[in-house]
């Protein structure tokens, strides 16, 4: 919603200050240069982008039309799963999780949990790694280390749709400036033209300038560093999962392992310690 409210603000301060100014709203309407702009922009995408960058990008688009997911009810949710697979295995040892491991969607441990269930790869990502940790055949540095090798995997993937819309951004105001050659070729080819149909020609022409500038910093490259700006609210849950298994694997007791985990967190949807002890508490008493 927000990226829509943008994309209002940036349209009506560019038109709307144009047109107070006395522009002519007639003279910015050139189809074929934005037909130009855009079918080499998308061109050059496909050209500079493998098939899976290409669906990557197109599958990760609506995403970002859609609010974050990423706040402080679905991470005391994860800490709250993680303290009652934790609280388990201590109380009646690691291989009392095989059940809730191997079959997550009919656990009744993680089916109190619908968020946190719902997203298949953060579920595959935690019950691997207690699968590990359940076998008891890795110390805790060789999982640490697997563990960021798995999570910069991740990470690398999910950044390819930022980054392939960033070039893409790069490139607009240069596919501008091509646009508006081509529109200055056409005037000076219609050099017998009156001075006032050149004129208009010419103005014509410095549109496609103008598009690819808008299109590059007012709408594609903000997209790419909304996706970016996703891909690391996504991380921390990823890295909250990290630090509260190795805590307890360190012989931390679930609670502080926990809050281990709490103190990765952004600031902006991290619980305070008082929250998330009350909403520990609550979970040990159902």
């Amino acid at each position: 919603m927000l990226v829509l409210v943008g994309y209002i603000i940036v349209l009506l301060s560019v038109f709307g200050g144009y047109g107070l100014m006395g522009g002519h709203f007639g003279a910015l309407y050139q189809p074929f240069e934005l037909m130009i702009i855009g079918g080499a922009a998308i061109g050059a995408f496909v050209v500079g982008n493998n098939a899976k960058t290409i669906r990557a990008t197109i599958k990760g688009l609506p995403n970002v039309f859609r609010g974050s997911k990423h706040d402080k009810a679905l991470y005391m949710e994860l800490m709250a799963l993680l303290y009652v697979l934790l609280a388990k295995g201590r109380k009646d040892g690691m291989l009392a999780l095989e059940s809730d491991i191997d079959d997550p969607a009919n656990s009744p441990v993680f089916t109190q949990y619908p968020m946190i269930l719902s997203d298949a790869r953060v579920i595959e990502f935690l019950t691997d790694y207690l699968r590990l940790i359940v076998s008891g055949n890795m110390d805790p540095f060789e999982i640490e280390s697997l563990i960021d090798h798995e999570i910069e995997t991740y990470e690398h993937e999910a950044e390819v749709p930022a980054h392939s819309l960033s070039r893409v951004g790069d490139a607009l105001p240069a596919l501008g400036i091509v646009a508006a050659v081509m529109g200055v070729v056409h005037a000076l080819g219609s050099a017998d033209l009156p001075p006032s149909e050149m004129g208009a020609l010419i103005a014509h022409a410095m549109v496609g300038t103008f598009l690819g500038i808008l299109l590059a910093y007012g709408f594609v490259s903000p997209l790419a560093s909304l996706i970016q700006q996703q891909v690391n609210e996504s991380i921390k849950l990823y890295q909250c999962i990290k630090v509260t298994l190795l805590a307890n694997l360190n012989g931390y007791a679930p609670q502080l392992a926990v809050e281990f985990g709490r103190k990765v967190l952004y600031s902006t949807e991290r619980p305070s310690f008082t929250e998330l002890d009350e909403h520990v508490r609550q979970v040990k008493n159902r």
